[in-house]
Parts: structure tokens; sequence; C-alpha cells
């Protein structure tokens, strides 16, 4: 009688080490202070950091949603990781976190070490511009569940806040402006509707000029990554928003208290020439609940600190908090 192996059922264990061998040095390459030991072991270990009074751990998890559907057809890996990283972490910053470390899970009908090896470098990547470590993760070959060529990923952050920091909203006043850092171009929202409408409607391919580039390479252009702006202004902001799924109008409430409102001037938005390409067959109201719009993270700033915030970013004045209801508007 014939012996069946795991490897005929699909799942290639000295793949799955060969990959281990060669992330290694891309995990090493993110450690900072308060990592202990290395990758190989059943958990990640990190020091809780000192200097806090009241130190609170702080969580996020996010994935690229359909982002990764252009990855794995165009074949460009190396940049979605940034994105894992950068949807987890600019969630952290918001509430007053400083991320800490870094965990990944990749699974996949059929491991391509080069691939995945890939991949991982872009977390990396991401990790070091988070100045956060990556300190485990989790490879999962599952065939039947993907087919060969897909893959999918999340990730989780953690880090650690003061307990007096974290409540921002009872902070924002009325007069406090509104400044907005500039995303890099979607980050990872949306894209089931761009695909719709830059690939079935517009007949565009990946190749097509935009801009003096591929119009692939705008489109996984890597989400920007605000801890840095976040560490050397924390003093100077009030609070946070990421724009993410649901646009300016439904991100921006989530930092107000109930008697405030945010107004966000049109006209001031620096809307990115995709979203200009997207919008020719897209309404504008449903435009600004997809996407960012050009807008990655918006910063509510007391008015005494507004030179000192533009000054030190890229960013711009879009509006400010007046009195009224909970609520964002674009006027």
């Amino acid at each position: 009688m014939s012996q069946i192996s795991y490897k005929d059922a699909g799942v290639d264990i000295d793949a799955g080490n060969s990959f281990v061998e060669n992330i290694k040095p891309l995990v090493k390459s993110t450690k900072i202070p308060g990592v202990i030991g290395g990758i190989g072991s059943f958990a990640g270990a990190f020091e809780l950091p000192k200097g806090f009074k009241e130190p609170v751990m702080l969580a996020a998890t996010d994935g690229v949603g359909t982002k990764l559907k252009l990855a794995i057809d165009s074949g460009i890996h190396h940049t979605v990781g940034i994105d894992l990283v950068a949807m987890c972490v600019n969630d952290l910053i918001c509430n007053f976190g400083t991320p800490s470390f870094f965990l990944d899970y990749y699974a996949t009908g059929k491991l391509d070490v080069t691939i995945a090896t890939n991949v991982v470098a872009g977390i990396a990547e991401g990790c070091k511009r988070s100045e956060c470590a990556l300190i485990g993760g989790e490879t999962a070959e599952m065939p039947g569940m993907y087919s060969e060529d897909d893959y999918d990923l999340a990730g989780f952050a953690v880090g650690v806040a003061e307990k007096s920091e974290m409540d921002r909203v009872s902070l924002v006043q009325a007069g406090h402006k509104l400044i907005a850092l500039p995303s890099s171009g979607l980050h990872s929202n949306g894209f089931s509707l761009a695909r719709k409408v830059l690939f079935e409607k517009m007949k565009l391919d990946f190749n097509e000029d935009f801009n003096g580039k591929p119009l692939i390479q705008t489109l996984l252009e890597p989400t920007n990554i605000y801890v840095k702006t976040f560490k050397s202004l924390k003093n100077e902001i009030v609070a946070m928003a990421h724009i993410t799924g649901g646009g300016i109008i439904e991100n921006l409430p989530r930092v107000l208290p109930e008697h405030l409102r945010a107004e966000v001037k049109k006209e001031s938005v620096k809307v990115l020439p995709i979203f200009e390409l997207i919008a020719q067959h897209v309404d504008e109201d449903e435009m600004y609940r997809a996407f960012n719009m050009g807008v990655g993270m918006i910063l509510v700033v007391d008015e005494k600190d507004v030179d000192t915030v533009l000054n030190k970013t890229d960013g711009y004045l879009i509006g400010e908090i007046k009195e009224g209801p909970r609520e964002a508007v674009m006027i």
C-alpha cells in the first residue's frame, strides 16, 4: 500500500523551514530595545517600556483588503507588508499609543518561499518606519482553502500609552484647527471600487501610463506611516483621526465630543490625481465615503500650535472645530 505524505496533501514542511531561515535576518533588522529573544520560540517577548506612570497596553489589528489582489495579479509583493503595518500602527497612535511590536499572519494555498519572503521584507520595512519590532508571526499553508497563487495577510500591532493621555476626545474644543497630513494614494481602502472602475469600467491595464509611471505603481504605493510625526509633535497634537474606510466624513467624528462638529473646507483638500481619475465614474459623495481623497491623517491642533505643526510636517489647514452636533461636514 502506497503511503501519503503531508507534501502529497499540499503542505511542504521543508519549504516552510526554508522560509523561516530567509526571514530571520529581516526580523533581526527590526530589533529595538525591549525585544527579548528571537523568532523560533512559541511566543514573541517584549519588555514593558519604562518611564510610564500608568502604562496601558494598546492593540490594533487590520489587513490590506483587496489591494492584495492587485499585488498578486501584478507579481509585486514587496510593498503590501508596509501597508499591513501602516494600517495597524496608524490606528494605535490615534489613541496616543507608541507602537512596540508587530505580529503577522500569512495564509496561502501553496507556500512560494520567494513571494512570502518579499511580503515579510515589506513588513520588516514597515516596522522600521514605525520604529517597532517584528517579533513573530504565523505562516499557514492551506491547500483547498486558498488557490495556489493566492495569499492573505493580517497584522497585529501592540503599543503602550500613558493612561492619562488616552482620552483625546475630552480635550477637543471649539476653535481648534484641523490639519491634513497627505496620503500617498489610496492607502489600503476602497480598492474593490477602484478595481471595478479602472479595470472593468475603463478597461485600463496595469502598465497604462499614469502621470509618468505605470498605473499599478500608483495603486500599490505603500500607505504612509505617521508614527515619527506623532512622536515629534505629540505635545502639539490634541487629537488624531486616521482616515481609512469611510473617509473623512466617518472617521473624523470618532475624535469629537457630542457637542462639537468638524467643518472641513472641501476646496482645501488636495485631492490626488488618482482620485480624480476614479471620480470620472463615481459620484463625489461616494468618493468621499470610500476613499481618503488625499488625506491620510487629520490632526486636531490648538491655534497656538498650528505654525509649529505646519513647519514640521507637509500638512496643511483644512478646517476647524465648531459648536454643533457631533459630525464632520464638507463645506
